[in-house]
C-alpha cells in the first residue's frame, strides 16, 4: 500500500500506523540521538584536554623567552 499524500509505503503494508509503530520509531531517534551526543560529549572532553595542554605547553614557552632575555650575568674578578 501507498500513502495518499506522500507516495510512500506504510510500514509493514499496514493500512494503519498504530500507536506501538510510532512508540518503536520514537525510542529508535531517541537511541540514536543519545548515541551521538555521548560520542560527540566524549570528543568535546578530548579536544577539551588537549587545548589546555597546548595552553599549557604554549605559556611555559613564552614565560621560559621572556625569562632568558631577562637574564642578569655578573662578572666575577679576582684581584
Amino acid at each position: 500500500m501507498t500513502g495518499k499524500d506522500s507516495g510512500t509505503e506504510v510500514s509493514g503494508g499496514q493500512d494503519r500506523i498504530t500507536r506501538e509503530d510510532i512508540e518503536n520509531k520514537f525510542r529508535q531517534l531517541t537511541g540514536e540521538v543519545n548515541e551521538t551526543a555521548q560520542r560527540m560529549s566524549r570528543m568535546a572532553i578530548a579536544g577539551g584536554a588537549a587545548g589546555v595542554v597546548l595552553l599549557l605547553i604554549l605559556a611555559f614557552l613564552i614565560g621560559r623567552s621572556k625569562g632568558v632575555k631577562k637574564t642578569t650575568v655578573v662578572e666575577v674578578v679576582r684581584v
